[in-house]
C-alpha cells in the first residue's frame, strides 16, 4: 500500500498516477482508497485538508500522485434573472447543500427532492456530468 503524506507545491516532477477524486473524496484527509487500475493508496494528510483539482501528492517511498476533479453526476441551475438565481442559492444554502457557485450557474449534486424544490423557483435545471467545485465555506465545513 501507498501512503501518501506529503502535498507538493509545485510538483518538481512527473507523477507516476493521475487520480479522479469526485468532490467528496478530495475532501477527505485519512483514507483508503481502492480504485481499479492502481495500487491500494491511503492519504494521511493533516485533518481537515481538501484538495483541489492538479494537488501534487508523494508518498515516503517517493511515488507522486496527481489529483484530478473527476466527472460526476450533477444538477445545474440557470436563469436569465440573477434574483432568481440569488434566491436558488439561498434557499440551497440555507439547506447546508454543497454548492459550485457561479456568476451564471449553480452546481450541485444530484438530489429528486431539491430538483423538486428548484422546479418552483424560476430557474432552468439540467442534469449533467460534469467535475464539481464546491464552496469549502466559511469555516470549510460544507
Amino acid at each position: 500500500m501507498l501512503i501518501f503524506q506529503h502535498r507538493l507545491d509545485p510538483c518538481p516532477d512527473l507523477p507516476q498516477w493521475q487520480l479522479p477524486l469526485t468532490a467528496e473524496e478530495r475532501r477527505r484527509s485519512r483514507y483508503r482508497f481502492d480504485k481499479a487500475g492502481f495500487p491500494p493508496l491511503f492519504f494521511q494528510l493533516p485533518r481537515g485538508t481538501i484538495l483541489n483539482a492538479d494537488d501534487y501528492l508523494q508518498a515516503d517511498s517517493g511515488e507522486i500522485l496527481q489529483i484530478l476533479a473527476a466527472p460526476e453526476a450533477l444538477l445545474q441551475v440557470s436563469s436569465d434573472d440573477p434574483l432568481a438565481l440569488l434566491k436558488a442559492a439561498y434557499h440551497l444554502g440555507n439547506r447546508h447543500v454543497s454548492l459550485e457557485v457561479q456568476r451564471d450557474y449553480l452546481r450541485l449534486a444530484t438530489d429528486p427532492v431539491l430538483e423538486d424544490l428548484l422546479a418552483t423557483l424560476n430557474v432552468t435545471v439540467e442534469t449533467i456530468t460534469a467535475p464539481f467545485f464546491p464552496e469549502s465555506g466559511a469555516f470549510h465545513s460544507h
